[in-house]
């Protein structure tokens, strides 16, 4: 196949990269399972925004607080100030935010945040903001998506990218050339036995990265979230959101006594978790949202109260047992402000890249909006460039496959973060979750 630009990913960074293509460029974008089974539809807290000018000072701040100061500043200054104008397009995409009964939206407050500045949605954020960006992707004729299509390698030559080359699910090999690639392919999740992401989620953007040497950064930041339903079911963890914790949920030990402030950063309320739950004997703590009215749980959480009463818990009267995992990835593929990765004619955009945004650890309700605002940028930068052509030599036969995350693929991942874990002398809890 032959295309313009081919976007590996159909999270909300792939997606709002594709709507602000120019219509002229001929797209394909490729996932390795259902267009909708990304993590962007599992989001649930909220996105972020600068309410007025007056809150810039004390959002800036709070990021930097939650990512230690290891945030780049310029990214940060970018992801802020374009946030108005990403709520915009999203509204006039058909997305829908709470309001008061006066009009004006209606903010919540997660951990680490000095104030309300979180739009919301229920509390499915992420899936009512993913499924119109998909619809409208859906609508596009300059657009194919192509689904159950795994990407393995990359067509690259001399550090330029040519393309991509990916497996479908009756194993065959294709080739997909394009002047431009964009990597969106979201987290690592699916190497964790205990995690909030869906389990084909194996950083394979990150593998191809390091096999070709492009740049990566800060692989070992990796964010555990405090509060996930406890199970000793197989598969992915359901994320209890911070959002619960927001409006007043408070966390207990096993003697139904308060054992820390639950609006801290998250990796602080991971650690104190993890140290009671040891002091405890336990394998988990005890969330309480009764706190919460019952009719704010069952409006601003229907979702969350709905799983737990699934699972024998009823949130309006009942304690739930939570436990950390794995969450969220705040390295990635190295990306400048425009989204460019190391290699020419390469992007990445969203969870697989790293902008700096989020220094070591992600502030609530950033994730969206930076994976929006930053594949605006590379969708920009895209459509700024002439298309240069150039030879290729494509050696399908010589590309290696890896399923799984036990195979020497994705275990390249695990390598180096472990490898970067020992230079920084770490302890973030990544190995317990592992």
């Amino acid at each position: 196949m032959k295309t313009d630009i081919v976007i590996a990913g159909t999270g909300v960074a792939g997606l709002y990269c594709a709507l602000n293509l120019p219509r002229d460029k001929k797209i394909i974008m490729v996932t390795k399972s259902d267009a909708d089974d990304s993590d962007s539809f599992l989001a649930q807290g909220g996105i972020c925004v600068l309410k007025d000018e007056s809150d810039y000072d004390s959002y800036f701040e709070d990021t930097m607080r939650a990512g230690h100061y290891e945030n780049n500043r310029e990214s940060v200054e970018i992801m802020i100030r374009s946030s108005r104008d990403v709520i915009k397009d999203l509204i006039s995409y058909g997305v829908e935010f709470e309001k008061n009964a006066d009009g004006s939206f209606d903010y919540t407050k997660e951990g680490a945040h000095s104030t309300e500045r979180i739009l919301y949605h229920e509390d499915i954020t992420g899936k009512e903001i993913t499924r119109h960006l998909l619809s409208h992707v859906r609508k596009l004729e300059n657009v194919t998506i192509i689904e159950h299509f795994t990407m393995v390698d990359i067509i690259a030559k001399d550090n330029r990218c040519y393309g991509i080359i990916g497996r479908n699910e009756d194993g065959e090999y294709t080739a997909i050339e394009a002047y431009n690639t964009v990597f969106a392919t979201g987290g690592i999740g699916g190497l964790y036995k205990h995690s909030t992401n869906y389990r084909h989620l194996t950083g394979d953007a990150l593998a191809i990265s390091l096999k070709h040497g492009i740049k990566v950064e800060n692989l070992d930041y990796i964010q555990i979230h405090p509060t996930t339903l406890y199970s000793t079911k197989r598969g992915r963890r359901f994320l209890i959101s911070e959002s619960v914790r927001g409006e007043g949920a408070v966390l207990l030990d096993k003697n139904m006594n308060r054992f820390t402030d639950e609006l801290q950063p998250r990796d602080i309320v991971s650690n104190a978790i993890y140290k009671q739950m040891e002091k405890d004997g336990t394998p988990y703590v005890w969330l309480s949202m009764k706190p919460i009215p019952p009719e704010t749980i069952k409006s601003h959480f229907p979702n969350i109260y709905k799983q737990c009463l699934k699972e024998g818990y009823d949130v309006t009267k009942d304690c739930i047992p939570v436990v950390p995992a794995q969450h969220y990835f705040m390295g990635g593929i190295w990306v400048d402000s425009d989204s460019k990765t190391s290699m020419d004619n390469l992007y990445a955009a969203g969870e697989t890249s790293c902008n700096g945004v989020h220094g070591r650890n992600r502030l609530a309700s950033n994730s969206l909006l930076e994976s929006l605002v930053f594949a605006k940028r590379a969708a920009k930068a895209i459509g700024d460039t002439k298309p240069e052509t150039g030879d290729a030599k494509i050696e399908i036969g010589d590309t290696k496959i890896y399923d799984n995350c036990k195979t020497e693929y994705k275990k390249a991942v695990f390598d180096e973060i472990e490898r970067m874990e020992k230079i920084h002398g770490q302890d973030n809890n990544e190995i317990k979750c592992r």
